[in-house]
């Protein structure tokens, strides 16, 4: 999620962090998200382009960050793995994706007006 680009030529991200720790960002809530939709940590991952082994390290940091657990899996075999949110995995996501659009909205005039002041359009060469 990110303001109208087209529009601003800006793009901006929320990163919540605790220290110099990323507990949340676009990243990590996107392949919430996916995981929640595909009921699986690996289809999550290959829909995001990225290996099961980094889905797994991120879904690994997520539950260790958090009071409880963000992603619950259960181990493959003959009648298949899976994985699904929470109840604070879905709590988290939702409030990530609340604090993401508040402050979408909210930052959207400064945007703009840093778009304006840039010396070069953004998506443009100079030269």
């Amino acid at each position: 999620m990110g303001t109208d680009v087209a529009q601003t030529g800006l793009e901006m991200r929320v990163r919540l962090l605790s220290g110099h720790v990323v507990i949340m960002g676009p990243g990590r809530a996107d392949l919430l998200m996916h995981i929640a939709q595909t009921g699986s940590i690996a289809a999550a991952g290959r829909q995001m382009g990225m290996s099961y082994k980094r889905a797994w390290a991120l879904v690994e940091a997520m539950n260790a960050g958090f009071e409880g657990p963000l992603v619950a899996a259960t181990k493959g075999g003959a009648g298949g793995g899976g994985a699904h949110l929470t109840a604070l995995g879905a709590r988290v996501l939702a409030a990530y994706r609340g604090f993401e659009a508040q402050a979408m909205l909210a930052g959207k005039c400064f945007l703009d007006e840093l778009g304006a002041a840039l010396a070069v359009p953004p998506g443009t060469k100079p030269g």
